[in-house]
């Protein structure tokens, strides 16, 4: 089924921004990309979908491996013990003791729909942890090769990619043009500045090789 999916802005990188926008995907693809009247009319009979702001590549973490291994994401059920944010340093050190293959697992895959929160399509590897490895591989997140990122000195990294100051071309693996994978994001701002100064927490919906992955309540 094909799908356009609509906004104020669209924000390739590498191009032009295309104010009143549309993305067009079918598949995991994209199949077109530009004004939103001419591509409706391209595609008379797609589901449309309007979002607010703009439309972007989806975000790189280079800090995948750490925050997938070296932190804890606690299941709601845990929240009254261990709160709700990721464990890491010493409270990590703490409970790692105390998970078994079981927890771990969760702790993974809770950790990967954060990313997602986070308009994240795109993860530095290799993953060497079994469970890591795993659950990346199911969630149709793309491993991308490269140096791991320094690691900040104070709490670790940060979940959202737009925090290395990298802006929004720094920030993502590759830019949205016709015939490429469908792997972007939208957020909640009226523009790139906007959304480099508010960060990937703007984020409202994530796509994933053309399938919705997130989509904030």
């Amino acid at each position: 089924m094909l799908t356009v999916h609509a906004a104020p802005l669209v924000l390739p990188v590498g191009a032009a921004a295309v104010e009143r926008a549309a993305v067009a995907v079918e598949g995991d693809r994209i199949t077109a990309l530009g004004p939103y009247d001419e591509v409706v009319a391209a595609h008379p009979s797609a589901r449309v979908r309007q979002w607010p702001g703009v439309i972007a590549p989806g975000l790189h973490q280079r800090h995948a491996a750490w925050l997938l291994t070296r932190c804890y994401h606690p299941d709601p059920r845990e929240a009254d013990v261990l709160g709700t944010d990721p464990l890491s340093g010493e409270a990590f050190a703490r409970l790692a003791g105390e998970l078994d293959a079981t927890r771990w697992a969760g702790s993974v895959r809770r950790g990967l729909q954060l990313l997602l929160r986070y308009g994240t399509t795109h993860l530095t590897g290799p993953f060497r942890d079994p469970a890591v490895r795993t659950a990346v591989s199911r969630s149709g997140l793309v491993e991308v090769p490269g140096a791991q990122s320094p690691v900040a000195p104070e709490g670790g990294p940060a979940l959202d990619p737009l925090a290395e100051g990298l802006g929004l071309p720094g920030s993502v693996r590759a830019p949205l043009v016709t015939g490429a994978r469908a792997d972007f994001a939208v957020f909640d701002a009226p523009d790139e500045a906007a959304l480099v100064a508010a960060g990937a927490a703007s984020c409202v919906v994530t796509v994933l090789a053309g399938r919705l992955v997130y989509r904030r309540r």
